[in-house]
């Protein structure tokens, strides 16, 4: 007997997963989106209380951020005790189940389309939280990322629905991360269009807005409609700050390229023990936390200062270099720490520092303060992702003022291109992936192929049949008017064969057959062999009615089947066969659909 799971899913989704399964369900993406942007905002919520309370609980001050006020002792042991406790848990973990973060998330949507396990997902709630609030150089946002992809895959999981719909889903978690941790919802968007799906379509825009939407409103209930700096309100004071810009997106650059660079090589000591490598990196902090406690924790608080003009020029470029080089190296080690909040907090703190340096220069002819922090950390989060235009966004979501724009655009785009040409920088996550051994498939032909299920595309006229059938069997068959018929051979599905050529056969030898049968002494009616007679036979492989029409490809060259049936199980046992899908089927969509 089938669960109440199976049935809920059987009875209530068909219809639901058909529309889905092809690339007219954008009213069905739409509703998913807006369930996994309310169901992502709750998850953090709960993941960002689970990190501010106990701070809030513990340390001095009222930011919930202030390791810099603890004893010298304790705030130089706090990160090195968390460490040894993080790398204790993780020792306890298979290998797959301790990666967290983007970088993972890229993983599983390149390699097993999106399916993401509960199990990971408190994983990364556990150590995200356990790194932020042991004074690791850490982010929330990283974290956040994989817990809302990871909530909003575990919907479409239960639901059953095709790994194209799971893929989209998954970005719609990633948007509403981001626009629920900084209360950006465009620059949430694009972000998972820039660096989750590395593709912009029309189809992917509705639900990803819609899960980007929700979230913020979901998150704006309890934290309020304010950004997550306050920003003075920035503006460029006159076209002869540009060169200074351009000189600011150049220093950026480098550091981002050295940034990317150092936590790569720190990942080629991977092969070492978990616990080695994670008291390694504990101790690695210690000296960083005892003389540059600005580096603990999210940080948001210093880059709130530099905003404001409340620091140094040394100080600035001091918990720069610091941040950067603690972070790098520990995330390389294995500490399990986010990588877009370190990223906004050097480059908010590099940015404040070339600030207060042109103001010694031309005190009258620079901006404030607050306008070069905000471009700095713009133009550190575009280069470091090599994600422009998710930058931009941010960025003019953060500071609500249009002003931002154009100096905006140039320095980040200026730092992309100088990490990435000169250094020959990519994505810091899909460097981490290629370090891995791993790569990220963004070929266009490969993309439209996952956009799309087997199952909007099948034939779903098949019948299944057994091997050999009675005459009379054989012409209920046909009444049904299906155009494949699918033999069953002793271990399941062997053969497909158009129903014409049953047809055919029954007509060429229709007087042969009928005599044969009214011959029979025996009551047993005469027996067509469908392996025997003459038709236009196809070898077959089955592929799960979930799958995408990359799967399909992917499972053709395995198999060297010419047909591929669709099958989805049901009821413990029960195997139902939807359809039927050949690779001309494939390649005539792709051609059809690329005009």
């Amino acid at each position: 007997m089938s669960s109440w799971k199976d049935r809920i899913n059987l009875e209530l989704f068909p219809l639901f997963r058909r529309k889905l399964a092809g690339v007219d369900g954008l009213p069905q993406l739409t509703i998913l989106g807006l369930v996994s942007g309310i169901i992502t905002g709750a998850v953090i919520l709960a993941f960002r209380f689970a990190i501010e309370w106990p701070l809030a609980t513990w340390l001095p001050g009222q930011t919930g951020e202030a390791f810099e006020s603890l004893p010298l002792l304790t705030r130089s042991l706090l990160p090195l005790g968390g460490a040894l406790l993080l790398g204790l848990l993780l020792h306890r973990l298979h290998i797959s189940d301790r990666k967290v973060g983007v970088t993972y998330i890229l993983e599983r949507l390149n390699y097993h389309q999106g399916y993401i396990s509960l199990k990971s997902a408190m994983v990364q709630f556990i150590t995200g939280v356990g790194t932020v609030v042991t004074g690791q150089s850490s982010g929330r946002e990283g974290p956040a990322v994989h817990l809302g992809a990871a909530a909003s895959s575990l919907i479409g999981q239960w639901m059953r629905l095709p790994n194209n719909s799971i893929r989209t889903l998954v970005a719609c978690g990633a948007a509403a991360a981001i626009s629920a941790s900084f209360n950006t919802p465009i620059a949430g968007v694009i972000f998972a269009m820039e660096v989750v799906m590395m593709e912009y379509t029309i189809a992917g825009f509705t639900p990803i807005i819609m899960a980007s939407v929700s979230a913020a409103v979901v998150t704006q209930a309890v934290y309020g409609t304010t950004p997550a700096f306050d920003v003075p309100a920035p503006t460029m004071q006159s076209l002869l700050e540009i060169p200074w810009i351009l000189a600011i997106a150049v220093a950026i650059g480098v550091a981002s390229a050295g940034f990317v660079r150092l936590l790569v090589a720190a990942t080629r000591f991977n092969h070492h023990p978990i616990t080695l490598r994670m008291a390694v990196a504990g101790l690695i902090m210690v000296p960083f936390a005892a003389l540059v406690p600005e580096v603990m924790g999210i940080g948001y608080d210093t880059v709130s200062k530099a905003i404001h003009g409340q620091l140094t020029v040394g100080v600035l470029i001091g918990v720069a270099l610091a941040k950067l080089v603690a972070t790098a190296v520990t995330i390389g080690l294995g500490m399990p720490s986010g990588l877009i909040g370190p990223t906004i907090f050097i480059g908010a703190t590099l940015g404040g520092a070339f600030g207060l340096i042109g103001a010694q220069i031309a005190p009258n002819a620079v901006s404030g303060i607050g306008f070069y922090a905000m471009l700095g950390m713009g133009a550190m989060m575009g280069s470091v992702l090599q994600a422009p235009l998710a930058a931009l966004m941010a960025l003019l979501e953060l500071t609500r003022n249009p002003n931002i724009i154009l100096p905006g655009m140039l320095i980040i785009t200026t730092s992309s291109l100088i990490a990435n040409q000169v250094f020959g920088q990519r994505s810091i996550f899909l460097s981490v992936l290629r370090s891995q051994g791993m790569s990220y498939q963004t070929n266009p032909v490969i993309q439209a192929l996952r956009r799309v299920s087997v199952a909007g595309i099948m034939e779903r006229s098949v019948r299944r049949t057994r091997r050999n059938i009675t005459l009379k069997a054989a012409r209920k068959l046909l009444k049904t008017e299906p155009r494949w018929l699918v033999i069953d051979g002793q271990k399941g599905p062997t053969a497909a064969m158009p129903a014409v050529d049953l047809a055919r056969h029954l007509e060429d030898h229709a007087e042969e057959l009928t005599a044969a049968e009214d011959a029979l002494d025996e009551p047993e009616p005469a027996v067509i062999d469908l392996m025997k007679i003459p038709a236009n036979r196809r070898d077959l492989a089955p592929v799960e009615f979930q799958a995408t029409l990359e799967e399909a490809l992917n499972r053709f060259d395995e198999t060297k089947a010419e047909a591929l049936y669709v099958t989805r199980h049901g009821a413990p046992g029960i195997q139902r066969i939807l359809g039927l899908i050949q690779r001309a089927d494939i390649e005539h969509h792709y051609q059809y659909k690329r005009r």
